[in-house]
């Protein structure tokens, strides 16, 4: 079956208080929005992100990163019916599956998502709408049943009845169509509540009068659909995704020391036996080997590739930069932009120097391997050093090094005999 995707992304988050749009603010380095759009890639072919406040800015950003995802913008916006309109000439020959979601969400797995489809399609649906039981239902739409307990119609919280607010089964914003049945929906929707805008979910109760099968999905992990709208919302949701990476990566055998106090994001992996001590903050992509030492206080920036047996020590921060095997850098040391060899050793204090702020440009090192770098040492990029080469204490290497040499800038050691007393 051919699916795509649409991911409503259009809203402005006034209790974010922030010129940055919602979809745009960050868990670990990755927009919301980013996360969304990665748990489709692998399920559907294209996806239309619905864009409408700061436009530009997330239009660029898809573009950006997304080759598989097009923005479709919607102005006015006046409801989340009409922002689905917006993609119909899009879809206007169509006859596939379309997966609708929120940009705002980005604790929903794929996992989760490809269960929902083959709900609906096992349930033969023409359409099935996503729900989930909230002790505390406030601000959600509620999910209204039959008396056999077949799906009637959502109901926003602000047009509900006070019966209807006592319903704890909650819309979750996630639904599955199929097009073909659906798209005439979505020029027939009225705007006639308190909102005056045309809503999404009244192609539930459109479907019951065109004997439509239409059914709700419930999940039971309601962390998932948990939605962004302020800073404090923003935290959670981090410490919810952080929890849920912490507990994977120690049911496959890594070491978490204080999980109270280590930071990894979803786009990291980590090898069994590898352990992660306390104050580590790991965001963006990586992939760490087995039998690692990580931290205490290391920070992974992104874009970083450690093998087997390495060690990334206290105060140690790395960003897009590769470790080969059995490597260490102990202490004390910014290793970015690099390339590092087997059994390297970085002394305390050791920095690549790879960024020009006049060029603006950011350069690499190469330390091949066996390489020794002694401490409070500044590697000038672009520079490498060859295989087996030291390095003294204390020096500013700013050209290439050949293999098993010994590189030292120092000036000769002055002694004043007596100077303090005098």
């Amino acid at each position: 079956m051919d699916i795509k995707a649409v991911i409503l992304a259009a809203g402005k988050g006034t209790r974010m208080k922030s010129n940055t749009p919602k979809v745009l603010h960050k868990i670990f380095e990755k927009p919301l929005l980013g996360y969304v759009l990665d748990n489709v890639k692998n399920i559907t072919n294209e996806a239309f992100v619905i864009v409408g406040h700061h436009a530009e800015e997330v239009t660029e950003y898809v573009n950006k990163n997304y080759k598989c995802a097009k923005t479709v913008l919607q102005s006015p916006q006046l409801g989340t019916g009409h922002a689905v309109s917006m993609v119909c000439p899009n879809l206007e020959n169509f006859d596939g599956q379309v997966i609708i979601l929120c940009g705002d969400t980005p604790l929903i797995t794929e996992k989760t998502l490809k269960e929902f489809i083959d709900y609906h399609n096992s349930c033969n649906s023409d359409l099935t709408v996503m729900s989930t039981i909230f002790e505390n239902p406030t601000n959600y739409g509620r999910i209204i049943r039959e008396a056999d307990n077949s799906l009637k119609c959502i109901v926003e919280e602000k047009d509900a009845t006070p019966q209807q607010k006592a319903v704890k089964e909650v819309n979750a914003g996630i639904y599955c169509l199929n097009w073909g049945k659906i798209k005439c929906a979505f020029s027939q929707l009225t705007s006639n509540n308190a909102q005056g805008e045309y809503y999404l979910t009244d192609i539930i109760s459109w479907g019951k009068t065109n004997n439509l099968n239409v059914n709700a999905y419930i999940l039971e992990n309601s962390d998932e659909i948990y939605g962004i709208n302020s800073r404090q919302n923003l935290a959670a949701a981090t410490k919810i995704m952080n929890d849920r990476k912490l507990a994977d990566l120690m049911d496959n055998g890594v070491t978490i020391v204080d999980p109270s106090s280590t930071w990894i994001s979803e786009d990291t992996e980590i090898g069994a036996d590898t352990i992660i001590y306390p104050s580590t903050y790991i965001e963006g992509k990586n992939k760490i080997g087995n039998n690692c030492k990580i931290g205490p206080c290391a920070h992974l920036r992104g874009d970083v590739e450690i093998a087997d047996n390495c060690k990334i020590g206290n105060f140690v921060e790395v960003k897009k930069a590769k470790f080969d095997s059995n490597t260490n850098a102990g202490h004390l040391s910014y290793i970015g932009d690099a390339e590092l060899g087997s059994h390297v050793n970085i002394g305390a204090g050791t920095i690549t120097a790879n960024y020009d702020p006049i060029s603006k440009t950011k350069s690499k090192t190469v330390l091949k391997d066996n390489v020794k770098i002694g401490s409070n040492t500044v590697l000038v990029a672009p520079v490498e050093i060859g295989e087996g080469t030291n390095i003294g204490a204390g020096s500013v290497i700013t050209k290439n090094i050949g293999e098993w040499a010994l590189g030292l800038t120092r000036a000769p050691l002055r002694v004043i005999e007596k100077w303090v007393k005098h």
